[in-house]
């Protein structure tokens, strides 16, 4: 039990009745002050609800076994609070109960209490969740990823490798430093018990809705005895009178008994054999020639693309089955409410992604020779006469700058060579080009993300040969520029320690210094016209990456966009709880009613948080950030300017966005085969007209009458 300070907590419901009528008030009984009320019985007397929540009169005909809900509101069971508009002046209470009165043109009730010890009154008023429309209350966010993904982070190559476990050091250290705070604060305030019991009053609010619904059904039970039973001839007559009923119902058992379990075998046969397929393709997918070599997966968007579709195509059986299980219990339990929104936002992010598909893919059907033509022109005009010129450009004086003729010549001619033969081989595909287009446009029928990725690995391989030019002049500039290093710190008089890694002093003799002279001259005046050409085909590679980037923003955006998150934000946020808050009201009342212990009385409206855009976009800013540290830093900046390998994303970060709504491990087939086979949960039994529902089914088949007994 809570200990109260003097204050007493009402939390009161908004759609409770403001009439003035009399009735009897129904709710949980955290403590002594601190009182949640699910409903109003309106016209009965308290000790009748009493002895009907005793019994579980009230609980009867409930769906589901009402003891999930009570162990999810703590284990404590519906109690009178008080009632509802008493007659007298002052009411006649029973200790710990309450007086509510309503007025129909205030929000709030007024409530008058008996205990002495009480000092002040606490009104909080709340909206009830609809638990049939998803809405409830949460204090933690909603987690719209999957959060069994230990090791997201793969392995790049350094000095840009480790940026995902550097961010989790750096997480580690800001909550060493916040325990350390915690640890060195002057006044430190720990939870109380009511601040510790409010998880369990959010759960008894999202359980209100329902309990009231069946309270409020089973009201004209309350202080009534039970029907008797028929006898022998009004059975006769009520079965005479219901014999179509019982044919459509025969009609109804044979189609369950016979068509449905061939239909539902044939689903799971169709269903086992899909999987089977989908882990072979994934298998092939994921083969790794050594274990830490690329997959087919790493190295290929379409590949990557495959993967992920085959992965939904996996998980939406279990989804579908996880969500089919809500229905075995009551409206209220919200653990499967995210599943709901992933699976629902996956089924929209693929219908719409094939309804893009099919208008691009006609688009692409149709128009396969222009595009063939155009292809061909934008390709030929950029990759081959595009670079031809920039190289003949560079081979002679570019914009004023004297370069050195005979290595210009030289890498030149050397490029050009290369080129020419590329050229040839792309002659050769040439024919082939309206079938690709074609291809292409037949892969859209799969989705837009198909031909996205398509042409992304298509870019990779139609200018493999810049990123060949890029290699060799990145390569050649950073021997030299090391040579340039080397060779100036053998005029200081030093030499690098490479054991130690440092700069040590060192001896030279004549003869070393005068070759280091002459070479460090000749690299010097060299190293101009070797960086004219890395820089063109560095920046060459840069823009390729950015185009490659666009697209894979394109895929991101196809494959998880939060569009069903985003529908119901505005549909109706309440679906997305992103916590509570409570405001307080400076509501006073013009009349008061004429209690000779009027107490004062603070109203409080308890509210729920939408989630917030930023989190709902949290994995866009998480692959953002993480590509601005592998893009945008000081060490990209190093490698660009001394011609070290600047290495693209690890394809498993970049995707990462993508993979948040999957399962870090796919369910196998025989557990699958399991889930798929497993027996529907066995319906509550029913005696004597009540569920037996834990306690309440023990004594509801004691409700029956006798023959020949009256109603009261």
């Amino acid at each position: 039990m809570v200990t109260h300070n003097g204050l007493m907590r009402v939390f009161w419901p908004s759609d409770t009745s403001k009439d003035n009528r009399s009735g009897v008030v129904v709710g949980w009984r955290n403590s002594d002050s601190d009182l949640l009320v699910v409903t109003v019985l309106s016209d009965v007397e308290a000790r009748s609800v009493d002895n009907a929540l005793r019994t579980g009169i009230l609980y009867r005909s409930s769906p589901h076994p009402t003891e999930h809900i009570f162990e999810r509101c703590g284990r404590s069971p519906l109690q009178v609070l008080g009632t509802f508009n008493p007659k007298g002046d002052p009411p006649s209470l029973t200790p710990g109960t309450v007086a509510v009165y309503s007025d129909p043109s205030s929000r709030f009730p007024r409530i008058y209490c008996l205990t002495g010890l009480i000092s002040s009154i606490q009104i909080i008023l709340f909206d009830r969740p609809h638990p049939t429309r998803m809405q409830y209350l949460s204090l933690v966010p909603i987690s719209l990823a999957l959060g069994d993904k230990p090791d997201k982070a793969g392995r790049g190559i350094p000095p840009l490798d480790g940026i995902d476990a550097e961010e989790e050091q750096e997480r580690n250290r800001k909550r060493e430093l916040v325990e350390k705070l915690r640890l060195h604060t002057v006044i430190k305030h720990p939870a109380t018990q009511k601040e510790s019991c409010l998880p369990i009053i959010i759960d008894q609010i999202n359980c209100s809705f329902e309990l009231e619904a069946l309270m409020q059904k089973n009201i004209g039970l309350v202080g009534t005895r039970m029907k008797r039973t028929l006898s022998v001839s009004e059975r006769v007559v009520k079965s005479a009178s219901n014999l179509w009923d019982y044919i459509l119902l025969a009609l109804w058992h044979i189609s369950i008994l016979w068509i449905f379990p061939v239909m539902s075998r044939l689903l799971v046969f169709g269903l086992i054999a899909h999987r089977v397929a989908g882990e072979v393709l994934l298998q092939v997918l994921d083969w790794r020639l050594l274990p830490d070599s690329a997959a087919l997966k790493d190295i290929s968007a379409t590949a990557q693309q495959v993967d992920i579709r085959l992965q939904q195509f996996c998980y939406w059986p279990i989804q579908y089955m996880t969500l089919r299980q809500r229905k075995n219990d009551w409206e209220s339990v919200t653990n499967n409410h995210p599943e709901y929104i992933r699976f629902f936002n996956s089924l929209w992010l693929v219908a719409n992604d094939v309804i893009i598909g099919i208008a691009v893919g006609s688009y692409i059907i149709e128009n396969a020779n222009f595009l063939a033509i155009q292809a061909d022109k934008l390709l030929t005009d950029w990759s081959i006469d595009g670079l031809q010129r920039m190289i003949s450009w560079l081979m002679d004086w570019p914009a004023g700058l004297k370069l050195n003729t005979e290595l210009a010549l030289f890498l030149g001619d050397l490029f050009l060579w290369v080129i020419d033969y590329w050229a040839g081989c792309l002659s050769t595909l040439r024919p082939f080009l309206p079938g690709i287009v074609h291809f292409i446009g037949f892969s859209s029928f799969a989705g837009a993300s198909m031909p996205i990725s398509l042409f992304s690995d298509l870019i990779s391989i139609l200018t493999l040969h810049i990123y060949s030019f890029y290699v060799a002049s990145a390569r050649i500039f950073n021997w030299q520029l090391t040579i340039i290093i080397s060779l100036f710190h053998l005029f200081r008089g030093k030499k690098r320690n490479v054991l130690r890694n440092r700069i040590d002093s060192c001896d030279y003799d004549l003869d070393q210094l005068l070759l280091g002279t002459i070479l460090f001259t000749l690299l010097f005046f060299l190293l101009p016209t070797v960086f004219v050409f890395y820089l063109t085909f560095a920046s060459a590679r840069m823009a390729i990456i950015s185009i490659k980037a666009i697209l894979d923003t394109l895929l991101a955006f196809l494959n998880h966009f939060p569009l069903f998150a985003l529908m119901l934000r505005i549909k109706d946020s309440r679906r997305l709880p992103g916590g509570i808050r409570f405001e307080l009201d400076d509501y006073q009342y013009t009349t008061q009613p004429q209690l000779n212990d009027s107490m004062p009385t603070s109203y409080i409206k308890l509210k729920s948080i939408p989630l917030p855009l930023q989190a709902t976009f949290n994995e866009y800013f998480q692959l953002g950030n993480r590509i601005k540290k592998h893009y945008i830093s000081l060490g990209v900046f190093l490698c660009f300017v001394t011609g070290r390998f600047v290495p693209p994303i690890h394809r498993k970060n970049l995707y990462s966005l993508q993979y948040s709504m999957l399962p870090a491990k796919r369910v196998g087939i025989g557990e699958l085969w399991a889930r798929l086979n497993e027996p529907p949960p066995a319906k509550p039994m029913v005696k004597g007209g009540f569920a037996m529902n834990g306690v309440f089914g023990r004594i509801g088949g004691a409700g029956g009458r006798r023959r020949g007994d009256r109603r009261r």
